[in-house]
């Protein structure tokens, strides 16, 4: 009965608001090469793609909190194995939250640090 109950308030609770967000020029993401240890930071600008090592990744677009570009960042990527046209990883990656929304990889990881700004 109480779980009912409780089932109830949640779903009459109000959702909360969309953080704003400005865009970003660009992002700073870091790759780990799992198998030799490797760290990588990389810069992309919106719209621009690297090959680090066998994967291919391409930045469509980064966001950050209005008035606050170094307290989080959302990035758009696209992740793609080396010459395969399916991508491995397309989506939203969070720099605060990088397991929501992971690469699934067995070599390698990447993630967002911060976007970048004019």
């Amino acid at each position: 009965m109480r779980a009912l109950a409780l089932a109830a308030c949640l779903m009459a609770a109000p959702l909360a608001a969309q953080e704003a967000v400005n865009p970003g020029t660009g992002a700073v993401l870091r790759t780990l090469d799992k198998l030799n240890a490797k760290v990588e930071d990389v810069t992309l600008t919106n719209g621009q793609a690297a090959v680090l090592g066998q994967i291919e990744v391409a930045l469509q677009e980064c966001r950050f909190p209005v008035g606050n570009p170094a307290g989080d960042a959302y990035a758009f990527l696209t992740i793609r194995q080396a010459g395969v046209a399916e991508p491995l990883f397309r989506g939203w990656m969070v720099a605060s939250s990088p397991a929501l929304n992971p690469l699934d990889h067995p070599r390698y990881d990447v993630w967002v640090l911060r976007c970048t700004t004019s």
